[in-house]
């Protein structure tokens, strides 16, 4: 089906007052919830990167979402860090090792009460970013949603999953949750989400290095079972010693089911070393392998991994942090 180009607020929507969700990080995850959101009628901005994204940005007249081989176009607003509109609730979708310093460029259009989603892999970003905006609220986010980009301000809906966002300081649900839920973004509250985002760490942890370094799809790792099987022990073992023996629970096997559930598929991180691009590797296996040092907790095969990992990193002329 041909693109077909649409307003921000479409007639076969209902215009939603309230909050503007400005969205930072325009890779698939931000294109992903930036279009579902403008597609149920709310008020989106995008804040692109510089003056160069926005105007590449407004040739492109919108973002495109293509979903089940049908393919719209949506005319969302578009903003650089430094206009100075007030922000009072941010998607962030950078790359974990980004966050940091893009949500330090816009802290000072923060509201009194602002408040955050963090939509980032591993861990060890989120603390940094909320360790710097302290006045405002910050929720942590995991999803298993796929998307991935086929173009530029193109984004392909892959695979449908689930998020999970959470308040670590143990706040209550926002009520705008409930746009979540017009905007058929499948979702859940939940009251540990540390405890998520440790389970998802250790399946990242279990599935993605390996794919780098046997230079395979994730289908590929079914050869590997013992090494596998290795590696979800110990990181078992790691996540029951950082109090997080909920997130152990039958670890190894998940990551056989999302091992044979994804085979066709390349990690994020093999696509992103086949790509030349940097990895999160050090928001993944270096926070794993931080956490055991810090425990004084023997990882050797963890270690090992992150040492083989780093090596290639390095070979790639790629970060290895």
């Amino acid at each position: 089906m041909p693109d077909s180009a649409i307003p921000q607020t479409p007639s076969n929507a209902p215009a939603q007052a309230g909050t503007t969700w400005h969205i930072l990080g325009a890779g698939s995850m931000g294109m992903l919830w930036a279009t579902r959101l403008a597609r149920a009628g709310l008020p989106v901005t995008l804040i692109l990167r510089n003056d160069d994204r926005l105007q590449a940005y407004k040739a492109a007249q919108g973002l495109t979402l293509i979903e089940d081989q049908d393919s719209q176009q949506w005319s969302i607003s578009a903003q650089t860090p430094e206009t100075e509109e007030p922000i009072q609730r941010l998607l962030v979708t950078c790359k974990a090792y980004d966050a940091e310093q893009a949500v330090k460029k816009i802290s000072g259009r923060l509201t009194p009460d602002a408040e955050l989603i963090l939509l980032q892999n591993g861990l060890g970003s989120q603390q940094a970013v909320a360790a710097q905006v302290p006045h405002a609220r910050c929720i942590f986010a995991s999803s298993t949603e796929g998307a991935y980009r086929d173009g530029d301000w193109r984004v392909v809906f892959a695979g449908r999953g689930h998020t999970w966002l959470g308040d670590p300081q143990q706040g209550p649900a926002p009520q705008w949750l409930t746009a979540l839920e017009l905007s058929g973004i499948a979702h859940e509250w939940s009251e540990n989400i540390l405890s998520r985002l440790w389970r998802k760490l250790a399946l990242n942890c279990a599935i993605n290095p390996l794919t780098v370094l046997h230079d395979c799809r994730n289908g590929g790792l079914q050869a590997h079972e013992d090494e596998v099987n290795t590696l979800c022990a110990e990181l078992s073992a790691l996540l029951e010693h950082c109090g997080q023996a909920e997130a152990a629970i039958d670890l190894a096997t998940e990551v056989h089911r999302v091992i044979q559930a994804t085979a066709n598929n390349y990690s994020s991180m093999h696509q992103d070393v086949s790509q030349g691009r940097r990895t999160e590797i050090g928001y993944l296996l270096g926070y794993a392998c931080t956490a055991a040092r810090n425990r004084q907790f023997a990882a050797a095969h963890l270690h090992d991994l992150h040492q083989r990992l780093s090596e290639l990193l390095r070979q790639r002329g790629l970060p290895c942090n």
